[in-house]
């Protein structure tokens, strides 16, 4: 990617700062090229390439199946269309839960093949070695607490957390070992507002309120292109697959009906 010198992309420690600051913080997945060159364009302080790929991209029932070569791919593919935005890539499951050498390999790989500029991973207390060890080889991370995707089998399901002495456990677990930020995903939005007041670094919301230091969506949840679910916390800015549906269905009636394509549309 060719940075234009007029365009200053967003750092790790100027994200962290966006707190103090008292400056809300945007951040949506992106999982390729154009999705990221959109959503740069607006100006968003980060880009998440979210293991939730597996679902919106693959089409599975979770995000389990995704592996590290996949973000790899996907986060290549983000780094090609940003010039602003702060690049987040998520380790996937059992990429980083066997050892810590483990976690420092695999996040290490997508800094440094992948072009992320930090790295996200789901844990509080029981994974707070791994981001010390991440933090140490630096790596910045970004932690995740409340419901966390990759242990839906253990959660059983996409619930809601509500275990305020543990998440405040974890909140102060990820913070000690080092993370500059912290996603809340799925909790009740008094208890994340005491989480953020409880915490010195972002903490960025996903069904947790509006109290939290910052926002995330999927891309494809936020534009209406993902068709199978739509959780309580998304708001659809528009609907872009019916828009999409629409203008698919007129291409097939002009082709069927002999109306496309044209002499403007033909070299002569």
């Amino acid at each position: 990617m060719n940075v234009s010198p007029t365009v200053r992309p967003v750092t790790v420690p100027e994200f962290c700062a966006a707190k103090s600051q008292g400056r809300k913080l945007v951040v949506v997945t992106a999982y390729d090229y154009t999705s990221a060159y959109w959503c740069d364009a607006a100006g968003v302080d980060a880009l998440l390439v979210g293991d939730s790929l597996g679902m919106v991209v693959q089409g599975h029932a979770h995000a389990l199946p995704v592996t590290l070569n996949q973000i790899l791919y996907h986060t290549r593919c983000v780094q090609r269309g940003t010039r602003h935005a702060l690049i987040i890539a998520d380790l996937p499951f059992l990429t980083y839960q066997v050892s810590t050498a483990q976690a420092v390999r695999s996040a290490g790989k997508l800094l440094k093949y992948g072009g992320a500029h930090a790295i996200k991973l789901e844990g509080g207390v029981r994974m707070a070695a791994t981001i010390q060890a991440c933090v140490r080889a630096g790596i910045p991370i970004m932690g995740h607490i409340g419901l966390t995707p990759q242990a839906v089998h253990q959660l059983g399901g996409f619930r809601v957390q509500r275990n305020r002495e543990q998440l405040l456990a974890d909140a102060h677990a990820v913070v000690q070992a080092g993370a500059f930020a912290l996603v809340l995903e799925s909790i009740p939005a008094d208890l994340a507002a005491e989480i953020t007041a409880a915490v010195p670094i972002p903490t960025i919301g996903i069904g947790a309120g509006p109290h939290c230091d910052g926002q995330v969506l999927v891309f494809h949840d936020l534009l209406g292109l993902y068709p199978n679910f739509q959780p309580k916390f998304v708001k659809r800015y528009a609907e872009l697959g019916t828009l999409i549906k629409n203008a698919i269905e007129t291409f097939c009636q002009d082709v069927r009906s002999g109306t496309f394509p044209t002499a403007q549309h033909s070299y002569l």
